[in-house]
């Protein structure tokens, strides 16, 4: 499938998500360890297809969207707790270089439909 303007913006939205995380992580001086061990843990979500397509698709979309990282770092930012704001910051990372990969939320109907494109 061809990418088209929205497809490109969205991928863009993603890169500069993934940059803009890295900046800040950098800029928090935050521990180099920390982003090696949780950069793909996002991930692990995939384990929820074990019970099929439906869950599947529900814990692969609760750990790759935006929300739940954004509200940590607030929160973390808020109570001054540099974890969480560092969590934050490595799990944004992974949510934008995904999404600038053209990988998108899941549908429940396979693995390979996403919001993004057919992957």
């Amino acid at each position: 499938m061809p990418l088209t303007l929205p497809g490109a913006l969205l991928r863009l939205e993603g890169l500069v998500a993934a940059a803009a995380a890295v900046a800040l992580f950098v800029h928090g001086d935050y521990s180099w360890w920390l982003f090696a061990a949780l950069a793909l843990a996002p991930d692990l979500s995939f384990a929820f297809y074990a019970a099929g397509p439906r869950v599947g698709a529900l814990g692969y979309d609760v750990a790759h969207t935006e929300a739940l990282p954004v509200a940590l770092g607030a929160v973390g930012v808020l109570a001054g707790w540099n974890g969480a704001v560092a969590l934050a910051l490595v799990w944004l990372m992974h949510i934008g270089v995904d999404r600038a990969l053209g990988y998108g939320l899941k549908y429940p109907t396979a693995f390979r439909d996403t919001h993004l494109s057919r992957v």
